[in-house]
């Protein structure tokens, strides 16, 4: 196994509109669970004055950070002005975690744990171990069987590829091409594995419990599922014929020599 370098400087990413409930609670969580880590808060110009409360949060903690975004343009959009304003900063490594303490800050440790010999580490919901708190029947199965089809569909062998809690080293960040990503909504965190798989890097799973948040309203909506599944099946009818494709070129050659 390649050794790989220490993750000496680690930012978690926290996207935010409209958690001003949420954000209090959830930034004492990461900076007691794991001090040495610092945080940036993503806000899209929430108008329920979320960013302003951002702000005096950062003034009393050096280690917290903000970066004010002209408006909501999407999870996708909110994480890659993350992911370049961290790699610009020079940091290690970086965490995905919502805003609602629906991904425990205290399971974090386990995820850095595991990122010194992976690319890319996923707390999942749906390995052994792995649980969901307070979700109602339906969205269990939406979640799992989106899973399964986007797993059978791109050929990966994750099992929550849709899973937003995540460590992505930042070296191996950058061989993911960031400029050609166009997904938005959560499929962003499809695309994302899609392309660490394809680009041969390591990616673990790591159980976590996931946790319904229990103030403010959740950004999931019908939209957001449909373009997930569009993109997934392009993507996977895109897998097919490039499978096709290269059959076929297999054949061809085999004829000429």
């Amino acid at each position: 196994m390649t050794e790989r370098p220490p993750l000496d400087r680690v930012v978690v990413l926290i996207p935010t509109y409209n958690e001003r409930e949420n954000l209090p609670m959830i930034l004492e969580r990461v900076r007691r669970a794991v001090p040495e880590v610092d945080v940036c808060i993503l806000d899209d110009s929430s108008p329920d004055g979320t960013g302003e409360l951002a702000d005096e949060l950062a003034e009393g903690d050096d280690q917290v950070h903000v970066l004010h975004r002209a408006g909501k343009e999407g999870l996708g959009a909110a994480y890659l002005h993350g992911f370049a304003w961290a790699l610009e900063q020079g940091y290690d490594a970086l965490v995905e975690m919502d805003a609602d303490g629906s991904h425990r800050p205290e399971d974090l440790r386990r995820l850095l744990v595991a990122a010194e010999d992976a690319d890319l580490v996923i707390g999942s919901r749906w390995v052994p171990g792995g649980s969901v708190v307070n979700w109602p029947t339906h969205r269990k199965v939406l979640s799992v069987g989106g899973n399964i089809y986007t797993r059978l569909l791109l050929g990966m062998r994750v099992h929550d590829a849709t899973a937003g809690y995540r460590v992505y080293r930042t070296d191996a960040l950058r061989r993911l091409d960031l400029g050609s990503v166009e997904s938005a909504g959560y499929c962003f965190q499809v695309d994302l594995t899609r392309r660490a798989v394809l680009a041969g890097l390591v990616v673990v799973e790591v159980p976590i419990t996931f946790v319904e948040r229990e103030h403010g309203e959740s950004k999931m909506d019908q939209s957001i599922v449909r373009e997930s599944l569009g993109r997934i099946t392009v993507w996977g009818v895109q897998r097919r014929a490039d499978q096709v494709r290269e059959r076929l070129t297999g054949r061809e050659r085999w004829h000429q020599l």
